[in-house]
């Protein structure tokens, strides 16, 4: 009897943990802009700067537009330069060694929403891994599974913004949320790599949403 019981806490625990994984991104999408006004983004410009190590610092360009389109530009000594993009067809980056852009055969586009936007669609697995700070801050710790891919998110536990994202070999860390339109978007980011040679922090200064962009954009 005390093996069943057992057997019936443990499976009505994961049962709940499950469903609070649901509610916190069901709870995150809700409060930065809603579902409807999710699916309405189809591109996105961000202006700002980004720093490099101690010293280095560009002012910056990023375009995105669905379903995977984008583009990276920077500018060194006044003169805007493309350093990573994909076109719908090909992926590109720069090879600082020949200091051109090149093909790379195996980029891996990433897709313009959130694993967490439509994640049950997706095939994603949700699992609520408890609370744990961020700083001074609380957070809902989510994990969400796919085949061999595992990211871990952490949402503050009172505006239910996200603050964190793990991936594989990276983490990103995103704060100073303001309004765009009628989305919350965060303009600081910060990128810590395994490595520590890709770490970058960007601070945004302007998104524009819904922009049309010149059909040859992402082209190089």
């Amino acid at each position: 009897m005390k093996k069943l019981f057992f057997v019936f806490v443990l499976i009505f625990s994961q049962f709940t943990f499950a469903q609070t994984a649901k509610e916190i991104i069901d709870k995150n999408i809700e409060l930065s802009g809603g579902l409807t006004n999710w699916k309405l983004l189809n591109s996105v410009l961000l202006q700002g700067k980004v720093i490099l190590g101690i010293k280095d610092e560009y002012a910056i360009k990023i375009y995105q537009q669905r379903p995977n389109l984008t583009k990276t530009v920077i500018t060194i000594n006044n003169k805007e330069t493309a350093i990573e993009g994909y076109d719908g067809n090909k992926g590109y980056a720069m090879n600082y060694a020949a200091n051109k852009l090149q093909e790379y055969k195996e980029y891996v586009p990433e897709n313009f929403d959130n694993d967490f936007i439509d994640w049950e669609n997706k095939g994603f697995e949700a699992k609520y891994l408890g609370k744990e700070k961020i700083g001074s801050i609380y957070c809902h710790k989510v994990e969400l599974t796919k085949n061999v891919n595992k990211n871990i998110y952490y949402f503050d536990t009172k505006t239910y913004m996200l603050l964190r994202e793990i991936k594989k070999d990276e983490t990103l860390n995103y704060s100073d949320y303001k309004k765009v339109g009628n989305l919350a978007m965060p303009f600081r980011i910060e990128s810590i790599s395994l490595k520590k040679d890709g770490d970058y922090v960007m601070l945004i200064n302007k998104i524009d949403i819904n922009k049309a962009f010149p059909a040859n954009i992402f082209k190089f």
